[in-house]
């Protein structure tokens, strides 16, 4: 096995990582405290080829693939994660189920706006009672001639006041569960549509997250994706590969924290020494390490099954799972290894414990991720 990265890798992760620090890290603090998401430098990172990484050019994408654009989004999560999830649902969720699924006219029409970042895109699959339990959707969508018209809601969708463009789950048949899922796109304007509530959230404080409404919202019928009753297997595809980005952004978010720790281990000195010459301390770093490093390459791994055309959905649950977790666990031992000061916002890493929490619960918690592994395990 060959675990190392290509040169046009190499150069896209330096791109990103240098653009993390040299544009959101100066602005990141403020960012959070804020709640203000930076606009200009998300469509600089389209005008850079970063959000369409993983598409071809001629739907607007950069023709790069999928283990160098979640490279991507691991490098802008280490500084700034509430930037890296809104890259990656644009990127993953809305691009990529667009892409996978959309017909050419489709994907034609929108993805050059998504990927290029003059457009952001959301995915609207949640509601107030349907999480990870999808057959609980009661969006309605009703044929009406040369349309539809969607009733109902949608609640905690990433970028939903920035975006443009929806890929959005309503139900064609109630009575079908979720074999009557279908999937449309949905336009900023379209009539009936508007945005609800903003979230005051724990992390990811400077990422858009709403409700979206839906009252006789009107939708062209050219807008359906595939056929009615298709919506389902759409979605959960999309959440696969999804996931692989949210484990980018876990995983990012441990290896900021993670060098924010070595760096003050290195600095602070106390009892006349360096922290990093307490041997328990030093101790635990290493075992931190390992933990990261065993995360990176289940997610690597996982990512070149989708690259590769394996199956990818057990893969995609485990690097969610690995990373998600370890964000958690790293960020909280990093706050803890700087003592008071890590408590303090100036220091990065508070920000960071509180932006892991959410990465084990959105896009399927860690627990349904468990679920998936172990039906893999015990699959007849």
């Amino acid at each position: 096995m060959d675990f190392r990265l290509t040169e046009e890798q190499e150069a896209i992760q330096k791109v990103a990582r240098d653009f993390a620090q040299k544009e959101l890290l100066p602005i990141v603090l403020e960012s959070d405290e804020t709640s203000t998401f930076p606009v200009d430098l998300y469509k600089k990172m389209g005008e850079m080829g970063l959000l369409g990484l993983p598409f071809p050019s001629e739907y607007g994408g950069s023709d790069g693939d999928y283990l160098s654009y979640i490279l991507a989004v691991e490098e802008i999560s280490k500084v700034h994660s509430a930037v890296g999830i809104s890259y990656s649902v644009n990127t993953s969720l809305c691009a990529g189920g667009i892409y996978q699924n959309a017909s050419e006219e489709q994907k034609k029409k929108y993805l050059p706006d998504v990927c290029s970042g003059k457009k952001f895109g959301s995915f609207g699959l949640t509601e107030p009672n349907a999480g990870s339990d999808a057959a609980g959707v009661r969006t309605r969508a009703v044929k009406d001639g040369d349309h539809y018209i969607l009733n109902g809601s949608k609640c905690f969708i990433t970028n939903g006041p920035l975006s443009e463009t929806f890929l959005v789950f309503a139900s064609t048949d109630l009575s079908q569960g979720t074999k009557g899922l279908s999937a449309f796109i949905l336009e900023k304007g379209f009539p009936g549509f508007s945005i609800g509530t903003i979230e005051n959230k724990c992390g990811i404080r400077a990422t858009k997250v709403s409700e979206l409404l839906f009252e006789d919202c009107i939708v062209p019928a050219e807008n359906l994706v595939k056929q009615e009753g298709k919506g389902f297997g759409i979605a959960m595809k999309t959440l696969d590969g999804g996931r692989f980005g949210v484990a980018a952004q876990g995983l990012g978010l441990a290896e900021g924290a993670y060098d924010c720790a070595v760096k003050y281990l290195k600095e602070r000195i106390q009892f006349g020494k360096p922290l990093f010459k307490n041997q328990y301390l030093a101790f635990k770093m290493a075992e931190l390490a390992i933990e990261i490093e065993q995360a990176k390459y289940l997610l690597y791994k996982g990512v070149l099954d989708k690259q590769e055309g394996r199956p990818y959905s057990v893969s995609a649950a485990k690097a969610k799972m690995a990373c998600t977790d370890a964000a958690m666990h790293v960020t909280v031992e990093c706050v803890q290894m700087l003592g008071g000061n890590g408590f303090m916002k100036d220091y990065h890493v508070e920000r960071m414990m509180r932006d892991a929490k959410i990465t084990q619960i959105y896009e399927g918690t860690n627990q349904i991720m468990r679920m998936i592994i172990a039906g893999e395990i015990f699959k007849d």
